[in-house]
Formats: C-alpha cells, sequence, structure tokens
C-alpha cells in the first residue's frame, strides 16, 4: 500500500525547501504558512535553526527596563513595550530573558551560566516550533523534514528527537521517505570556517561522515543529498574571502573590491560528482542563491535574509527521479 497520496504519480511530490532562519520567529512561522501557501506537499528545512545571541532584558530598580539590541540601548517604560522588544528580538532570530540587575552580573560573570542559558532558550524555542508545526499541518498531510546546520549545537538538537510528533520528521544524520519513490539524506556538518563553529570538519573527515551517512544506495537515481554545505566553487558558495587572522575576521579588498571566492566543501563537490543524486539542497552562504548543475544533479541554495524577517525559498516539484520545476521564492 502507498504511503502517500495517490494523485502525487500524476502531478509529483512539491517540495518546499529553505534553509538557515537562525532563530528568527517570523521567518519560522512564514516556513510553515509556505506549505498550504504554495501547495507544497514535504517542507524541508535545510539547517542553522538556533539563534545566535540572547539578549538580556534588564528589570531595573524603578521598575522600568532597559535591553541593548544593535548596540543601541532602548529605555522600556510600560509592559506593552517590554513585549513589544521581546518580539521584535525574537524576530531578528536573538533570544531574550528578563532578569534583575544581581541576575544579569551573575550570568554576565559565570560563562558556563551564559552558556548554559543560551542552550535552555533555544530548546524552549525549538520545542516550541516543532509544537507549532503539529499544530500548523494538522490534518493538512504535509510533512516538516528539518535537519540542524553547522550552528546548531548537538545538546539543543536532541531535542528533535520527539516520538510524539507526525507532521514533524527529524531527519539529521538519516534517511527519510519524501514519497514513495524518493528517499533523502541529510547532513550537517561543513567545512572549517573562520568562525569554529560547533559543527565543522577538515575535509576528510567530512568526506568520512558522507561516506557514512550517503554511501550505502544502489540506486541514487531517487536520492536526495540534504547537504547543509553546499558543493566547493558551485556558484552556491560564492562569498566575499576573509582574513582569518584578525579578530573578528575581516575581508580581504583588493583595488577596493572585496574579494569573492567558492567557500563550499570540495568533499560535498566530490561525492555529489561521484554518486550523481537526482537533486542536492545546500544552503550556508547566506548570500549566494543560485542553482546549478554538476553532472546530472541539480544543486539548489535558496540563500537567506532571516534577519530581515524575509523567507527565501525554493519550490520544486520531483517525479520518477527528476526535477520536473523549480522556482526561487521570497516573501
Amino acid at each position: 500500500m502507498p504511503l502517500f497520496r495517490r494523485d502525487r504519480a500524476t502531478r509529483g511530490t512539491r517540495i518546499f525547501y529553505a534553509t538557515d532562519v537562525h532563530g528568527s520567529e517570523r521567518t519560522w512561522r512564514k516556513f510553515l504558512n509556505a506549505g498550504k501557501f504554495y501547495g507544497a506537499d514535504v517542507l524541508v528545512m535545510g539547517g542553522d535553526v538556533m539563534g545566535k545571541l540572547a539578549i538580556p532584558i534588564i528589570r531595573e530598580a524603578s521598575g522600568r527596563h532597559r535591553a541593548t539590541i544593535h548596540s543601541r540601548v532602548e529605555h522600556l517604560e510600560t509592559a506593552s513595550e517590554v513585549e513589544a522588544m521581546r518580539e521584535r528580538i525574537a524576530d531578528l532570530g536573538f533570544y531574550h530573558a528578563t532578569m534583575d540587575e544581581d541576575e544579569y552580573r551573575a550570568v554576565r560573570d559565570d560563562p558556563s551560566a551564559v552558556v548554559h542559558l543560551f542552550h535552555d532558550l533555544a530548546i524552549e524555542r525549538l520545542t516550541r516550533w516543532i509544537d507549532l508545526t503539529e499544530t500548523r499541518l494538522a490534518g493538512t498531510g504535509i510533512r516538516c523534514c528539518a535537519t540542524g546546520g553547522n550552528d546548531d549545537v548537538p545538546e539543543v538538537m536532541a531535542a528533535m528527537q520527539r516520538p510524539d510528533t507526525r507532521a514533524f520528521v527529524a531527519c539529521e544524520d538519516r534517511v527519510v521517505p519524501l514519497d514513495d519513490e524518493h528517499l533523502m539524506v541529510s547532513m550537517p556538518y561543513v567545512n572549517p570556517t573562520p568562525w569554529k563553529t560547533p559543527r565543522e570538519a577538515p575535509e576528510p573527515e567530512l568526506a568520512e561522515k558522507i561516506e557514512r551517512v550517503a554511501g550505502g544506495f544502489g540506486d541514487y537515481g531517487h536520492v536526495i543529498f540534504n547537504f547543509h554545505a553546499p558543493p566547493r566553487d558551485s556558484t552556491l558558495d560564492t562569498c566575499p574571502q576573509l582574513d582569518w587572522s584578525t579578530d573578528p575576521p575581516s575581508q580581504i579588498v583588493t583595488g577596493g573590491q572585496p574579494v569573492l571566492y567558492g567557500a563550499g566543501s570540495q568533499s560535498v563537490r566530490a561525492a555529489i560528482e561521484r554518486y550523481q543524486p537526482m537533486l542536492g539542497l545546500h544552503g550556508h552562504i547566506h548570500e549566494s542563491q543560485a542553482a546549478a548543475r554538476l553532472g546530472r544533479t541539480l544543486c539548489i541554495n535558496p540563500g537567506s535574509e532571516y534577519g530581515e524577517g524575509i523567507l527565501r525559498g525554493c519550490l520544486l516539484t520531483i517525479a520518477g527521479g527528476k526535477v520536473r520545476s523549480y522556482q526561487m521564492t521570497a516573501g
């Protein structure tokens, strides 16, 4: 008996793919809404779901609050202003915690407490997002397959592993069926970056990770690689080259212009060229929205503008081991 709706056999399976939402509340909600809006059967999230910062909202002795955002101190007089600040912070992809002056100083002066608080806030948001996914997609037949990326801490990503979900599917380092004929394998690691993010690996180690998760298929013509790192020098990975010796890393400039280069993974490229899956879904390099072919494999990076609350994505229709159509989206 087929696992999925029979009408897909004629029209194909419609996938909406997005990546690198980095904790943005607004962008995640748009991602969930994209399923119905675009008539998708499957939503695929390609990684980097965690935010990058936690911002304290400090409760002063006077009863007022303050928060520092984008290096500017904002003074909040009323409860509605505090709530508006929470929403603003969440939409930008940051976390927030309300505390008094003593609590703030205690956390600030204890690096382990900072890490613990950050992870707790990230787990809380991810858990709430999964609950929202279950509510929004209930009864629609739409599934949401999500993996982490290089910025996502394994301890936080463990919150994805839930036995109680129906629409939400944790697909990190796993093979999951997208329909009755197509499989997707996901991998969060990337090649080394100047930022020393939680899930990076040297190219030889990355190649081993790829082989472990994606090396055992007999027919790659119906397989999708959902690898967070884009293939090297593919146009999906073009970005300014950085000087790793400075802190923070700085752009390399020649003749007044930034030097651009391909920051993707050679191991990912080699795996695609060797196995020739039907489709590669990638992210990581936000500014490099592109589609390119490596042999028969169509590779997609929809880019990301999560900080502006813009959801960039790609709508694809697949059938019979082929990509019938694809269209980049933004909204």
